[in-house]
């Protein structure tokens, strides 16, 4: 393959890599109010999940009500 060739092959991967960049631009400035959303909605759900540690602790606290504190007889 001579040198001219393979800086075509180069220059037309690199136009193509712009036009994909543009396309996906657009398509974010479309769509953006709704990834926004969508991003706002992920972060209040992550706000409102325990943490390993409340977690840990509720795991405690239900333990101590499987626990029978009347025996049944």
């Amino acid at each position: 393959m001579s040198d001219t060739k393979l800086l075509q092959a180069i220059l037309d991967g690199q136009t193509s890599i712009r036009n994909d960049i543009k396309e996906v631009k657009v398509e974010v400035k479309k769509n953006g109010e709704r990834i926004d959303k969508i991003g706002l909605q992920l972060a209040n759900l992550e706000d409102d999940s325990p943490t390993v540690d409340e977690f840990d602790d509720l795991e405690k606290r239900v333990s101590r009500l499987e626990k029978p504190a009347v025996s049944s007889q």
